[in-house]
């Protein structure tokens, strides 16, 4: 039987980056990102291709590999699609302003629907949120999606079948 050729830690990380970059640019541009629904879609997505790539990366190496390597392999896409997608999210920030703006008249609207919070402090907490925007832009992406991945890495190497070999077996075959 043909083993098949393992897809690399980088090319798993694009292929996630490339459907979480469609996911963002589409439910931006619909104006359905503040739908708190469509916000659960990236952390599914993430654990889903995490798991189905660390399984086939498993399979590609006939799964002799071990908790360990399959995690370290999660990670490593986990580092790609991270950087790539913190870096989409700042260039079309860039490229539409109106999208932070809208951000803050949506903080803002559900700010007011809080009766406890006087208007003085919606203005403080918005000016802060714009002082502090980027630092929260790039922050909290880099956090909550390497702590997604993290997730996905050690499920998709919990479940993803292991056989590794014995030091023994390994050098017979030498």
């Amino acid at each position: 039987m043909e083993q098949q050729k393992p897809i690399s830690h980088i090319a798993a990380g694009l292929i996630i980056a490339g459907i979480l970059i469609v996911i963002s640019a589409a439910t931006s541009i619909l104006g359905l990102s503040t739908n708190r629904g469509v916000g659960l879609l990236q952390p599914l997505v993430i654990l889903v291709a995490l798991i189905f790539l660390i399984r086939l990366y498993g399979k590609a190496h006939d799964y002799n590999l071990t908790f360990g390597n399959l995690f370290a392999y999660g990670f490593k896409a986990t580092t790609v699609f991270t950087l790539l997608s913190v870096a989409f999210t700042i260039i079309f920030l860039l490229l539409f302003p109106d999208l932070k703006e809208k951000s803050f008249e949506v903080a803002r609207q559900q700010l007011e629907d809080n009766p406890n919070i006087s208007d003085d402090q919606i203005d403080q907490m918005l000016e802060v949120s714009r002082k502090y925007f980027w630092v929260g832009i790039v922050g909290g992406s880099v956090f909550f999606t390497v702590v997604q991945g993290a997730i996905g890495s050690l499920i998709g190497a919990a479940v993803t079948k292991k056989r590794p070999r014995s030091p023994f077996e390994q050098t017979q075959q030498l």
